[in-house]
């Protein structure tokens, strides 16, 4: 068993690590930087989709079932999320393109789920927690991209950091609240898991407040800008 799910970690690895070679053949006038974040945008929407089909549809429900026995398919995402992880932590450790919160992140997700992949249990919560995590992963790409092709001070960029922040609120910070009580009060989930759960909640609120402070400023900004533009139309129609 342990080594099928070794196998499995490495084959996803591999399968990552594969696709980033191949954007970079394919963007050779891009950085490394834009080849990575493709592959960040490809494993955030393919984790959604399966997380969300896990959690919504083939079950059991994580805010009810906190610590049950893992499914086939949550070992599956399990193990193409942990060999993504593992290549992206590498990347960034590399190039040194992320500050310490990113790193710690990434290095509780990969302990998270190497924990509920050995103990075979618990995979419903952190299947949970990487829907949570991921939610928002294609729009904070999206938002890199506008920003290196020149179209991030648009009303696109306006909208993708307003989706962003709202996604980010309420399921990460919302949702991720209600998930962390129902995992604290049940027995099932070992109390190292749900140490663990706190962990990566307090990261969550770390980069919330972050984020709560960038659009602080952009809103303050944007309503300078519009207040300048008001003003001179005002003169203009006076004179």
């Amino acid at each position: 068993m342990a080594l099928a799910l070794c196998l499995q970690v490495l084959g996803s690895l591999g399968a990552w690590l594969s696709l980033y070679i191949s954007f970079c053949c394919v963007n050779k006038h891009r950085s490394y930087e834009w080849s990575c974040r493709l592959v960040t945008f490809t494993h955030g929407v393919l984790s959604i989709s399966l997380s969300a089909y896990i959690g919504f549809i083939d079950g059991p429900w994580p805010f009810t079932y906190p610590g049950s026995p893992n499914t086939p398919l949550q070992v599956y995402v399990l193990c193409v999320t942990l060999g993504y992880f593992i290549f992206d932590l590498g990347w960034c450790i590399y190039f040194q393109s992320e500050g310490s919160l990113m790193l710690a992140h990434h290095t509780l997700s990969i302990w998270g789920i190497i924990l509920a992949l050995v103990l075979g249990e618990s995979g419903t919560e952190v299947n949970a927690v990487l829907f949570g995590s991921e939610i928002t992963n294609p729009l904070l790409q999206i938002r890199w991209f506008l920003r290196e092709t020149g179209y991030y001070h648009s009303f696109i960029g306006d909208v993708v950091d307003f989706l962003f922040v709202a996604l980010f609120t309420g399921v990460r910070i919302g949702l991720g609240a209600h998930l962390l009580f129902c995992e604290m009060v049940s027995p099932k989930p070992r109390w190292f898991m749900k140490a663990g759960g706190i962990a990566m909640y307090t990261v969550s609120w770390c980069f919330m407040l972050s984020i709560w402070r960038f659009a602080w400023r952009k809103s303050i900004k944007k309503y300078h800008a519009w207040r300048s533009r008001w003003t001179v139309n005002q003169k203009l129609k006076h004179n």
